[in-house]
């Protein structure tokens, strides 16, 4: 089953996004720039929306 993303924003070319995995709440911060693979599971929003600001892309 696929996660039900919701609170979805985004910060410069990265998403994020929060979503229930298990029981728990769990945030997503994931790049949308062509060739760029990054991709991030965390426990707290703030920590996704942390490595949202800071990611460079290799692209």
């Amino acid at each position: 089953m696929t996660p039900r993303f919701r609170n979805v924003r985004r910060i410069g070319p990265v998403q994020v996004a929060s979503y229930i995995a298990r029981g728990r709440n769990r945030h997503l911060a994931a790049c949308t720039a062509p060739n760029c693979d990054f991709s991030a599971e965390y426990d707290s929003r703030t920590a996704a929306e942390l490595a949202a600001r800071t990611h460079r892309c290799k692209a």
